[in-house]
């Protein structure tokens, strides 16, 4: 179990985080600047906070009070940077072996055969970082970093620069650490496909806090803010007013691009607030226009269509997206915001 409370003073802005990770993979998400690897390098020893406090199970790594502050050597900490610091002039197993230089010649042999073993290097055992592939590479460098035993692995956007099969490939690397492994891990992401795919637990930075926190799954259900929203990148963001609010039947009327919809009731919300209504791109539903809009169908131009995987994304007026099967003739469309998906948020 890590427990990290940090405080750094950076040029943009200050850290300031409080968080625990705890079994599992613990995802560090935000934008680029936002703190996350500031976060991970205070964690590793590489980075001195100005104050706080950070354990790891029950063992002090650091205390500003105390004075307390293990260099990264001494903090059980396996960390996988984005540049994967192989040794160049080592071939693959050599760099695996100096992780165990202390241990008895015969242990250190076993040890690797079994690392080289699980993460799948023995054709590229010989070889050096040059001569490797990205995946390699990556499954070296993760491998390494465990075979020292460590009580925390840090992973810097472990998924940088690979390609899709690659990419594929150290997911299901890194589920097999999650799940031969006892070690908790705490990653650094800006993609939030890796979230899914790895996370269960997702902490969101932005300008050195953590603004949400929660399974993925539980975020992307419901922003907490508006910039939260806007940094997930997931729906339409529309400024709304509060025209009717009624606790008893779960609903509400919601003033939407100048046409009123049925939304469900929000709690803590009164009568004529003007709010931000997130409502997932995937949850609109569009068709072209023909008689009188339907009951939470708005009537909008559509301004422009691009091929995604699977269909096609649509672009109405008014700032409003739609994900269709194909995109049918006509410039006029009734889109439907269903009352379930729509979610009031705090700016």
């Amino acid at each position: 179990m890590l427990e990290a409370k940090i405080l750094k003073r950076l040029a943009a802005f200050a850290l300031d985080v409080e968080f625990r990770a705890a079994a599992g993979v613990t995802v560090l998400f935000g934008a680029s600047g936002a703190g996350k690897t500031v976060t991970l390098d205070s964690v590793s020893g590489f980075v001195r906070p100005d104050a706080g406090r950070i354990l790891l199970d029950g063992a002090i790594l650091f205390d500003a009070e105390s004075k307390v502050d293990l260099p990264p050597r001494k903090r059980n900490c396996g960390y996988v940077f984005q540049n994967y610091a192989l040794f160049p002039h080592m071939t693959l197993r050599e760099n695996l072996m100096f992780a165990v230089d202390k241990l008895p010649r015969l242990e250190r042999h076993r040890r690797v055969n079994e690392m080289v073993e699980k993460f799948k290097l023995g054709e590229a055992a010989a070889r050096q970082p040059a001569r490797l592939s990205g995946g390699e590479r990556q499954r070296a460098s993760i491998a390494r970093a465990l075979l020292a035993s460590p009580k925390l692995l840090l992973l810097d956007e472990p998924s940088r620069g690979l390609d899709a099969p690659l990419r594929a490939d150290l997911y299901e690397t890194l589920r097999r650490v999650r799940r031969d492994f006892d070690t908790p891990v705490l990653l650094v992401t800006h993609d939030l496909d890796e979230c899914f795919a790895l996370g269960d637990e997702m902490l969101i930075l932005r300008e050195g806090r953590i603004v949400q926190s929660g399974t993925p799954a539980s975020v992307v259900a419901k922003p907490a803010t508006l910039e939260v929203a806007r940094l997930l990148g997931l729906y339409n963001l529309l400024p709304a007013e509060i025209v009717k609010l009624d606790p008893q039947n779960d609903s509400s009327v919601l003033r939407v691009l100048d046409r009123e919809i049925a939304g469900r009731y929000y709690p803590g919300r009164l009568k004529g607030d003007r709010v931000w209504v997130s409502v997932p791109v995937s949850s609109v539903r569009a068709r072209p226009l023909s008689g009188k809009p339907a009951a939470n169908e708005i009537p909008l131009t559509l301004a422009a269509s691009g091929s995604i995987p699977g269909g096609v994304r649509l672009e109405f007026a008014g700032g409003v997206a739609a994900e269709a099967e194909s995109a049918e003739s006509g410039r006029e469309w009734a889109v439907e915001f269903p009352p379930s998906a729509l979610h009031v948020l705090s700016k």
